[in-house]
């Protein structure tokens, strides 16, 4: 089923929808009727792989610390092939939710209640035993909850590679759904990877979307859950200022930049795979592109908003060769899991353009590295030059306004200013407003918190809809087959660089001035 048919609403809910249940009976649902309490099963599948133990189990003991989790309606399932007993998972993960010394007791007290939450299920993941035994598991829970039949919640986090994917989510469909088509609800959550290319990802898409509607699936990409990246649609849609701003008369060009200080890190196999344009930039920053570039979606329900980033999407040109530059550190194939002639970039600088009204002419520039001279991920938007420049201020650089996505959250807008003094002299500034400084005492939440929660609650707005998905791949598809094929090949680059020398005479040819003698420095308290 395509996603676009979808009805979604701000509480995730959709209107009756027939569908025939696996007995061959015509059935109709309306979750809108399914209360957001009472019995919540949370089954984590691969839960003793590294993503549920580091981001997964930490996210949801933070629900559960703040209240979000309730303990009298919620229970943990862990479920692996691992065999391991309840009190095992639940000491492999103590570590991760208890990360320093001085843990308070408060904290301590709270991580051994979370942790009596948690009940572990070994199977395999095609495996009808284990999955009959699963249910079981949870079908007590729910019965010891006193839960009306059909009415649980259970939600089902992969934790897995998407390799198994069809096979799990076969053995949830057959043997761990609701008992009853007449209320309730079961959701599905899946990581990235979605595949590797367009044909891939639409087999994918179509294995899982055999078992399951669209609402029931939610796509997790954890870059819509970091606050920033949530601030967008209210910075752009809630301040007029911006409105008359955000068009190709003004903006001259767009930077969406991630970038990191360190290698593959004893993840060369895994990463040699994908490389750094699946692994960042096809999703993460085609996603902040989608929310840069939108237009005002109709209301801030999420197929409202889904509309409008699909629309994006749909707007962008073929990649040009001559506008993508690949690049590959050195000491990339030293890692003795990475292939001896491995051809996959660990950094790509490329232009994308969006064929509309607003972008029409504007550059939006994605980049993404490894092993470079710094660690951050932001968005530059940089605007045109001051017509009649009476100040000759041009060399000192463009108005620009940034939006830092990590570390050290902020948005500022680079701007001309008088020099104190005597003399009338300009000098660069900004107007600053930086998390730490204006919101102390404020804990900004994990992004995987925001989106578990999101899923309990039914909003699908931070979740990558399939023809959004299928959008995406059908931009990168055309330049991942010729990296794979070998036409395009990466640039050596010296680990702690900018990344190779050609990525910056790419910008330069798309219009990027760079600023001189100036420098943003994050505040401190």
């Amino acid at each position: 089923m395509e996603s676009g048919s979808g009805s979604g609403s701000g509480s995730g809910s959709w209107h009756m929808e027939k569908r025939t249940n696996l007995r061959g009976e015509s059935t109709a649902r309306d979750v809108e009727n399914v209360p957001e309490a009472g019995c919540l099963s949370i089954v984590v599948l691969g839960a003793s792989g590294d993503l549920a133990k580091k981001k997964t189990f930490p996210a949801l003991f933070n629900l559960f610390r703040q209240g979000f989790l309730n303990p009298d309606e919620v229970h943990i399932f862990g479920y692996a092939r691992t065999k391991i007993s309840d009190d095992e998972l639940r000491n492999r993960i103590r570590g991760y939710l208890i990360n320093d010394k001085s843990a308070s007791s408060e904290k301590l007290e709270n991580v051994s209640k979370f942790l009596q939450l948690i009940k572990y299920v070994s199977g395999s993941y095609d495996s009808e035993e284990g999955f009959r035994l699963l249910d079981k598991e949870i079908l007590e829970h729910e019965l010891s909850k006193k839960s009306v039949e059909g009415s649980s919640r259970r939600l089902f986090y992969l934790a897995l590679p998407p390799s198994v994917y069809p096979s799990v989510c076969e053995m949830i469909r057959h043997y761990c759904m609701n008992k009853s088509d007449l209320g309730g609800w079961t959701r599905i959550v899946v990581e990235k990877p979605f595949g590797k290319d367009l044909e891939s990802a639409e087999q994918l898409s179509s294995q899982i979307g055999e078992l399951f509607e669209e609402p029931q699936i939610y796509r997790i990409d954890h870059y819509l859950g970091k606050e920033l990246v949530q601030n967008l649609l209210v910075l752009r849609f809630a301040n007029r200022f911006f409105l008359p701003l955000w068009n190709r008369d003004n903006i001259d060009n767009v930077q969406i930049v991630f970038r990191e200080d360190f290698g593959t890190e004893g993840r060369g196999g895994y990463f040699d795979e994908y490389g750094i344009i699946r692994d960042i930039i096809q999703n993460h920053l085609l996603q902040v592109l989608c929310l840069v570039a939108m237009e005002k979606p109709v209301s801030l329900k999420p197929e409202h908003i889904r509309d409008e980033k699909v629309k994006v999407l749909q707007s962008v040109l073929p990649i040009k060769d001559e506008e993508v530059i690949l690049g590959q550190y050195e000491g990339y194939r030293d890692d003795p899991t990475v292939p001896d002639h491995s051809n996959t970039p660990t950094f790509a600088t490329m232009v994308l353009r969006i064929h509309n009204e607003r972008w029409e002419g504007v550059p939006f520039i994605l980049k993404a590295g490894k092993a470079l001279n710094s660690r951050k991920a932001e968005i530059r938007v940089q605007f045109k030059d001051v017509p009649g420049d009476i100040f000759k201020c041009k060399k000192q650089g463009r108005n620009e306004f940034v939006i830092r996505l990590q570390p050290s959250e902020a948005m500022y807008m680079k701007f001309t200013v008088k020099q104190p003094g005597l003399e009338m002299l300009t000098v660069q500034s900004e107007l600053d407003l930086s998390y730490v400084q204006r919101y102390q005492g404020v804990t900004i939440p994990e992004a995987y918190e925001r989106l578990i929660l999101d899923t309990i609650r039914g909003d699908q707005q931070h979740f990558v809809r399939r023809d959004e998905l299928k959008a995406a791949w059908q931009i990168f598809t055309p330049l991942l087959h010729k990296i794979d094929d070998g036409e395009l090949k990466p640039l050596q680059y010296q680990p702690g660089s900018r990344g190779p020398a050609e990525a910056d005479e790419l910008l330069a040819k798309a219009g990027y001035v760079q600023t001189h003698g100036y420098i943003w420095i994050p505040p401190t308290l």
